[in-house]
């Protein structure tokens, strides 16, 4: 039987191949690639003996695909849920522990019984004990960490009263800025674009440390901890390049950003006036040609350890992943569907008759254009609009998360006439990635 695997596994088993292969390579240690990708010097020997005999197969997570050996039954979950909460209700998980082995036969660990509860809600878990504080060593690899935040300053004065928002890429590193640039708010457009440039020129990097501004995390309350799990559409973005997401819960943790933050208040602000700037438009471009490259000379300073975290893109259609996507939009009875006050008319394809009450998803991409994808079809380009500007033809080329725009036979044609179904379509290759109606990778 042959393994499929998610394009998501397919992506971070090639990012765990391109380092392995600095590593061997002498661009960087091994101790330095497996502080990349977060494992143990044992685990990422391991690795390198998986891959040298399996090549990229044996970097891939089985996990993936089939549950663990050892998992708890559920029976015996439910079971243990059911008597603390109907017997030993006012019981403490040690005293509860000690009647599950002692009265019941039920002899799971103290530690993973206490976690069952705590994550089933029964018992409150304990506030840790405050730590000594002290200034956190920088990164030693360029790349491992980037600093992405927004000030929001008075940074034309030749404006007075107008606040513009600055967003910054800093590498911990070095110091270095990576990226910076005036906007009128702190948008997702805005903050994917700002990273897109940065994957652009540098390659993707092992982590990114941000605020929990609602544009990196969903927080169930102002304040709180963030959702892991409801990813935002930058969270999203990040998720796929395979960039670790690290929120900050204090501004004394953003101590790095902050003071670079700080540094451009105190120079920036009079470069602007003194070089008679008063529009965003040329403020980025006298940032970018001049100031950040001087900001560079005078305070980056040199990485502890030689090499680079940063890896590539690869074929990767970055202007599908760095993009805004609305699913499961339905199509109208017309042939359209509808997003920002527009509709976009789909035209016929070889696909299907009609699209009347299908669910697409929408792609919003950084220039304003809009892409309408069924089942990993894309359907047509509109430009910022409404109007159509490419459609369903004959090349055939490698676009984010398996989406193809192609030729379909006749035959497939035909089955593919009927209602929206979810049966896969004919073992469709995309690379390593098997295409499958109906399903995320």
């Amino acid at each position: 039987m042959e393994l499929i695997y998610p394009e998501s596994a397919w992506r971070r088993a090639m990012r765990v191949q391109e380092v392995i292969l600095k590593a061997v390579a002498g661009e960087i240690k091994w101790v330095q690639a497996a502080n990349i990708l977060g494992v143990t010097p044992r685990t990422i020997r391991r690795m390198y003996k998986s891959y040298k005999e399996y090549g990229i197969d044996g970097l891939l997570d089985r996990r993936t695909l089939r549950p663990s050996r050892r998992r708890i039954p559920y029976n015996d979950i439910e079971k243990i849920l059911k008597l603390f909460r109907e017997e030993y209700f006012d019981f403490n998980v040690a005293h509860f522990h000690e009647k599950l082995v002692e009265g019941h036969g039920i002899e799971y660990s103290y530690t993973w019984v206490k976690d069952l509860l705590q994550r089933g809600g029964y018992v409150k878990r304990g506030k840790g004990r405050g730590g000594h504080r002290k200034r956190r060593e920088r990164r030693p690899l360029f790349g491992q960490m980037l600093h992405l935040d927004g000030s929001e300053h008075e940074w034309l004065s030749l404006c007075p009263g107008q606040r513009q928002m600055l967003l910054l890429v800093i590498d911990d590193a070095t110091g270095k800025n990576l990226a910076g640039r005036l906007e009128e708010a702190e948008t997702t457009k805005d903050c994917m674009s700002i990273m897109k440039q940065v994957v652009e020129e540098y390659g993707i990097p092992a982590q990114i440390y941000t605020d929990r501004d609602s544009v990196y995390w969903h927080t169930k309350k102002a304040g709180g901890k963030v959702d892991l799990e409801n990813l935002t559409q930058f969270g999203r973005v990040m998720d796929e390049l395979g960039v670790e997401m690290i929120p900050a819960y204090s501004s004394q943790a953003r101590g790095r950003s902050e003071r670079w933050n700080g540094t451009w208040q105190g120079r920036l602000v009079a470069e602007l006036r003194r070089e008679g700037i008063d529009n965003i438009k040329d403020a980025n471009r006298y940032i970018n040609e001049v100031f950040l490259p001087d900001m560079n000379r005078r305070f980056s300073v040199e990485a502890a350890e030689s090499g680079s975290a940063f890896v590539s893109s690869g074929d990767a259609d970055l202007d599908f992943i760095f993009s805004v996507i609305r699913r499961n939009r339905t199509v109208y009875l017309d042939n359209t569907v509808r997003i920002n006050g527009l509709a976009l008319q789909l035209e016929k394809s070889p696909y299907r008759a009609s699209f009347a009450r299908c669910k697409v998803d929408i792609y919003t991409h950084l220039d304003g254009s809009y892409s309408v994808v069924w089942k990993r079809r894309i359907l047509g380009r509109y430009n910022a609009g409404g109007e159509l500007i490419d459609t369903n033809g004959s090349s055939t080329h490698r676009l984010s998360r398996g989406l193809t725009l192609c030729e379909i036979s006749d035959g497939q044609e035909k089955s593919e006439q009927n209602l929206c179904s979810t049966k896969p379509i004919n073992n469709y290759q995309t690379g390593h990635f098997t295409c499958y109606e109906n399903r995320t990778f």
